[in-house]
């Protein structure tokens, strides 16, 4: 396994940082300025993993209040047409290693797989009409499934993951079968969505995850980072609703929040995205002590 740094993905970004923790911005203190320091770079990178999403998001609420009907194309079809730009610009750019390509792909198609079940289900529907649809489901919306898978791919490298007590692949994967076949068996038999929650806490209750905003290695407890990344989520799925992306069957005559349950849901996928992702790596890096972080 390659132990080179991973490269700085914005170098103004990096100065820019360097200005903020001078001297004349705050103390001179060494221990303030490093915290400074390691927590701008965070959010940077955090924003910077989930660009391809941010993009989609940015895009559905720009067209929701900017489209007009009379337009030769509809919105739900610029969307699909926007996603493979970007997905291509990605790839042009190197913002994405082909590795990550294949999973994003993956997970493209099995969101697809499930939407087009939901919608026929009822779970919610898509209130615009469009041309590039498969079983009355726009395929841009399985973009908004690969965000998910970007966003993993993506803040996998640029932190340099590395875990301790991380579960065996095999238990791991079962989870993640058993998640994505409940997502379709529980409208016809018992939901098992409880048993998932407790045997998804019971493998990863003793990882941690450790990553490097810049200088060393930070830890959090794996379990919370998946909380807090399904939270984030959720956030955007309101956004999302907002702009009509999709409407849940309680939104169909207006818009309101997105039930806080469906972060339960988001919770459940997005362990098929990490998992996924874990597949991309022979191994998974283990954090030794000496690296930082504790």
């Amino acid at each position: 396994m390659s132990t080179n740094p991973t490269p700085d993905p914005n170098p103004f970004f990096t100065r820019l940082v360097n200005i903020l923790t001078a001297p004349r911005f705050i103390a001179a203190r060494p221990r303030p300025k490093f915290v400074l320091s390691e927590f701008l770079h965070f959010g940077f990178k955090q924003a910077w993993a989930c660009l391809f999403g941010g993009l989609m998001l940015a895009a559905l609420v720009i067209t929701k209040l900017l489209w007009s009907p009379d337009l030769p194309l509809s919105r739900y079809d610029f969307m699909f047409i926007f996603a493979i730009a970007v997905q291509i610009a990605f790839v042009r750019l190197r913002l994405e290693t082909p590795q990550e390509i294949k999973v994003i792909f993956i997970f493209h198609i099995v969101g697809t797989v499930m939407e087009i079940f939901k919608t026929h289900m009822g779970s919610w529907a898509y209130p615009e009409e469009n041309l590039i649809r498969i079983g009355g489901v726009p395929l841009f919306s399985g973009f908004m499934y690969s965000a998910v898978g970007s966003y993993i791919a993506r803040v996998w490298r640029i932190f340099d993951f590395k875990f301790t007590n991380y579960p065996r692949r095999d238990l791991t994967v079962l989870l993640c079968a058993l998640i994505y076949i409940n997502f379709f068996t529980h409208h016809f038999t018992a939901d098992i969505r409880l048993f998932l929650f407790a045997f998804t806490i019971i493998l990863y209750a003793r990882t941690w995850v450790y990553y490097k905003p810049q200088e060393t290695h930070q830890k959090m407890p794996l379990l919370l980072g998946f909380f807090l990344v399904s939270f984030f989520i959720w956030i955007a799925e309101n956004a999302g609703t907002f702009a009509a992306a999709w409407r849940y069957p309680d939104q169909t005559h207006e818009w309101t929040i997105v039930s806080p349950h469906k972060m339960g849901a988001w919770f459940l996928l997005m362990i098929i995205s990490f998992v996924l992702v874990t597949l991309l790596h022979k191994e998974i890096p283990a954090h030794k002590r000496g690296q930082g972080g504790g």
